[in-house]
């Protein structure tokens, strides 16, 4: 069945109808438009959800239960389902919609032109046929003309009172309008002749033609939306495996809940290591010696003793510690563990003798982590001094000889720091094997006992502690002036060169923390925690800045800070993060500071 055959007197009803059919398929791709934008929506509302509750930092011991890291677990799956959305967005757009808006214009151009090519035709036929209906009036006329003139020539030849001259102006008249009615009548036989052919070609060739043109644009439209369709289901469908996937992590997090675990994690975590107390003593009060009635016992009442070591620990003596320092972050007791910040001395001497070996083991693990990626570290330096040597096309091997001599001081510090936390674990234990009961955790060591000699063992490691950190400083300062002369990197205006020294470093004290920022791919910050001077004000970060300097913090655009120290002349401030304890120097360029009035 054929358009053209069929509807070819169907004109204005065939350009209604395709125009109809673009406006569905120009539809269905605002269709797969909105549904892109509710998918991006959708994944970025996903993705914001399980950012908000991620663990937080301080609930980081909490999700070592079975529960919560189940539910971390289904955090990324989710945040893995969010992607999968995104991906269905994204080749919708580019596999369907960016494909139909080039076919929905193609479309209209076509249609347009067909269109514009019937309107010709008809408006030529119709021209066609006004001429005939011209012709046949001419001949029709002049034909009725010719007929009066004849009856005028017949009437008059008939008349003998007529002179012989208007019997020939009569005939002559006759034969005038007999040869116009043939000249039309000739006229009008080819115009119907042209009419005839025209209209037949206009209605069996070229009308045909161009409803044939307009049918198979508009099986086109049909065609492409069922293939527009079967491709978005397909889209969706090759992203069902991996979200099925993604629901199956999700049920196997939530197998892996144990309680019994758990409870015995709870019982790890809180065990103080002590012996319940014994039985009170019976107080004999016939015993007691009196001198006279107004005098009072010469032994008070025996009241219960209470260790402090027995309650700390416990569920309830978590909640006695009280808050110290500026916004409970500094303390002033300067025999805190760098790095924790929880008011428990170095060697963990507070606390139970369970939570105290677990502490320094994870201290001792820390410390172990530390060296065995410093040594990679150096291990590096020394393949690329080598590369260098033998090659000094690549580069200076003296560049690396700083470096390397900063690489090893910081694993002198490492290692004595791993043997002052074994030795203190080593205590630990010790103490642990000995102690019975909490009254036996109560006594005080003597003078010439274990406690002196650990105290001048940390005294010993500070002092090289020191020594060790001046040397590392100066030598970070070289190494770092040596590396910003072959790397210059990009940023806001005038970034000054690292040139503060070991004093004002936040490096050179004795509470000097190292801490690994998130996303600061392993590089160590310093942050005072023992004697942190208050604020002199506040400053916003006008540009972002990458600590590429030992001793420097990152900050992003527009991040508030505190000032620690007004910039001495070196181009560089010393700042304090709002949010963690961590201290450094960013660029005094980068930043607008407001002081403190007071």
């Amino acid at each position: 069945m054929s358009w053209g055959s069929e509807l070819w007197d169907q004109y204005d009803n065939l350009s209604l109808h395709t125009q109809k059919g673009i406006d569905f398929l120009e539809r269905y791709g605002h269709f797969i438009r909105d549904r892109c934008k509710i998918e991006v929506e959708y994944a970025g509302n996903l993705r914001r959800l399980v950012k908000n509750y991620q663990p937080k930092k301080k609930e980081e011991e909490d999700y070592l239960y079975s529960p919560c890291k189940a539910f971390k677990l289904e955090l990324n799956e989710v945040n893995d389902q969010a992607g999968q959305r995104e991906v269905i967005a994204e080749n919708l757009q580019a596999n369907v919609l960016r494909e139909l808006n080039l076919l929905v214009k193609d479309f209209k151009e076509d249609r347009k032109k067909h269109l514009q090519e019937g309107a010709r035709l008809m408006t030529s036929l119709a021209t066609q046929i006004g001429n005939l209906e011209r012709a046949r009036k001419a001949y029709e006329k002049a034909f009725r003309e010719s007929e009066r003139a004849i009856e005028n020539f017949q009437r008059a030849d008939a008349d003998l009172h007529l002179s012989r001259a208007d019997v020939e102006k009569q005939r002559m008249n006759k034969t005038l309008k007999t040869q116009q009615s043939e000249e039309a009548k000739t006229e009008y036989a080819n115009q119907l002749q042209k009419t005839n052919e025209l209209q037949r070609l206009h209605y069996h060739n070229a009308m045909p033609e161009v409803f044939q043109h307009l049918q198979e644009l508009d099986e086109k439209r049909i065609k492409n939306m069922r293939n527009y369709m079967l491709k978005s289901a397909d889209i969706e469908r090759a992203v069902a495996p991996i979200i099925a996937k993604c629901l199956d992590g999700i049920e196997r997090a939530a197998n892996e809940i144990n309680e019994k675990e758990d409870t015995m994690l709870v019982i790890e975590r809180y065990k103080s290591g002590f012996t319940p107390p014994g039985d009170f003593p019976f107080e004999d009060l016939s015993d007691v010696k009196t001198y006279d009635s107004n005098t009072q016992l010469s032994q008070p009442a025996m009241q219960p003793i209470h260790n402090h070591l027995t309650v700390k620990g416990t569920v309830s003596g978590g909640k006695i510690k009280k808050r110290v320092g500026i916004f409970g972050i500094f303390s002033s007791n300067k025999n805190n563990v760098p790095g924790y910040g929880d008011g428990v001395k170095e060697d963990c001497s507070d606390l139970p003798p369970n939570q105290r070996k677990k502490r320094l083991q994870q201290r001792l693990d820390d410390i172990q982590a530390k060296i065995q990626q410093e040594t990679a570290a150096r291990d590096g330096l020394m393949k690329m001094k080598g590369v260098y040597e033998h090659n000094p096309a690549l580069g200076d091997p003296m560049s690396i000889e700083g470096q390397l001599n900063q690489s090893s001081h910081k694993l002198d510090k490492l290692g004595g720091e791993l043997a002052k936390f074994q030795g203190y674990l080593e205590e630990a234990i010790k103490a642990g094997a000995g102690l019975s009961s909490p009254s036996q955790a109560s006594r005080k060591p003597t003078s010439n006992g274990s406690t002196t000699r650990s105290a001048n063992s940390r005294r010993s490691s500070h002092s090289g502690g020191e020594e060790s950190l001046s040397r590392s400083a100066s030598d970070s300062s070289v190494c770092n002036a040596n590396a910003n002369q072959s790397v210059h990197k990009k940023s806001a205006p005038g970034t000054p060169q690292p040139s503060h020294d070991s004093t004002n470093s936040p490096e050179s004290g004795l509470g000097a923390s190292r801490t690994s920022l998130p996303g600061s791919g392993g590089e160590e910050y310093y942050a005072d925690e023992v004697d942190a001077p208050p604020p002199l004000g506040t400053c916003r970060a006008l540009y972002p800045f990458d600590a590429t300097s030992e001793g420097s913090i990152p900050m992003y655009d527009g991040e508030e800070l505190y000032m620690i120290e007004l910039d001495q002349g070196d181009g560089w401030t010393r700042v304090r993060r709002m949010s963690q304890p961590i201290e450094g120097f960013v660029p005094t360029s980068y930043i607008e500071f407001q002081l403190y009035t007071t």
